[in-house]
């Protein structure tokens, strides 16, 4: 699942220019297919099968999103990029996420983070003295309201026993690292 780069971010900004919660949302995952279709040249470059689909139609761009569609591109070794979200206002990627990875039985979610490498007990970027966790429990995250995740995304990989690890995305090879078992990052499960 793609984020936005946070085109509008709810009321905040959306706000400021006359532009209800809603329609910010709606701006949000365009922005997410956007970035799928990037990311999806970037790794067809590379030879890699790709495929993007999308929680609202956009037929001429994207497949529509259907589970067992992906499932299918999934067992034939394809990449599937998931674009806009759930589909629904007031619902964040890291929600999209979590639903995604439950509905196909991913072995893990991958939560890349951008100059963060893991789950801190506070924002590391405002606080020097943030204790960084190697591992830690999805309640633990919850009940300390730390910032790493809604608590709909945490709470729905819990409930699906989809573990998550939590990395810099620009720590290079991060992924790659991930996949052949380093411990990089956080790991969030039970």
């Amino acid at each position: 699942v793609v984020g936005g780069g946070n085109i509008f971010r709810g009321l905040k900004n959306s706000a400021k220019i006359g532009l209800d919660r809603a329609s910010g949302d709606y701006m949000g995952m365009l922005a997410t297919v956007m970035n799928a279709i990037a990311l999806q040249s970037a790794l067809r470059s590379m030879n890699v099968s790709t495929r993007v689909m999308t929680a609202i139609a956009m037929n001429q761009i994207a497949e529509p999103y259907v589970r067992f569609r992906a499932i299918r591109h999934l067992e034939k070794d394809r990449v599937v990029i998931f674009a806009a979200g759930t589909g629904n206002p007031f619902f964040t990627t890291d929600t999209a996420s979590a639903l995604r990875a439950s509905e196909i039985d991913a072995q893990a979610m991958l939560m890349a983070k951008n100059g963060v490498n893991g789950v801190y007990s506070d924002d590391p970027k405002t606080n020097k003295n943030a204790k960084k966790y190697d591992t830690i429990s999805y309640d633990d995250i919850i009940m300390n309201g730390l910032k790493v995740m809604d608590t709909a995304a945490c709470d729905l990989c819990k409930q699906n026993k989809v573990p998550i690890v939590v990395f810099d995305f620009k720590e290079q090879g991060s992924i790659c690292k991930i996949l052949k078992g380093e411990k990089i990052g956080t790991f969030v499960g039970e």
